[in-house]
């Protein structure tokens, strides 16, 4: 069974309060059940984090590495525009890594529009809101469906 790590940054804590106008009604664990009805619904499981402190976010990236997660979901919130920290512990990742965000932040304040860990995740989805969620599952269990493919095709290593 495929495992999808959804992870949220600062402040993702507050939704359904938060600036409705930008970032809707549903609080956190609407936008959390959300992925996982659609992770279930493809076989997969959801494992969710969020946290206030980006040690702790990189700390769970780094045992992603290992603990057989298949995929990442990551809103990052404010660490979006400036974490390197966060843009390399996801670089190390060999998994499918997919930046999700509530707001269209290209249609927001200029920092908004500046994402640093972009470079390092496979896609975005942003601007859909609640909705997003389910697309950005569907999307990261795809693409861990399409490497697998690919890996499985090209059998074994060279010895």
């Amino acid at each position: 069974m495929t495992t999808i790590l959804l992870l949220h940054g600062p402040n993702l804590s507050q939704l359904g309060t938060r600036d409705p106008r930008h970032y809707g009604t549903a609080t956190l664990a609407e936008v959390v059940a959300a992925a996982r009805v659609e992770a279930e619904a493809h076989g997969a499981r959801l494992d969710h984090l969020q946290t206030e402190h980006e040690g702790e976010l990189l700390a769970r990236l780094h045992a992603a590495r290992t603990d057989a997660t298949g995929a990442v979901v990551l809103n990052a919130g404010a660490w979006t525009h400036s974490s390197y920290a966060l843009h390399d512990a996801l670089e190390l990742l060999e998994v499918p890594k997919v930046e999700l965000h509530l707001s269209n932040v290209h249609a927001r304040e200029s920092f908004r529009r500046t994402s640093v860990i972009a470079p390092a995740c496979d896609g975005s989805i942003a601007g859909f809101g609640v909705h997003g969620y389910p697309l950005a599952v569907r999307a990261a269990l795809a693409l861990h469906a399409q490497r697998t493919a690919t890996r499985d095709s090209a059998g074994p290593p060279p010895s």
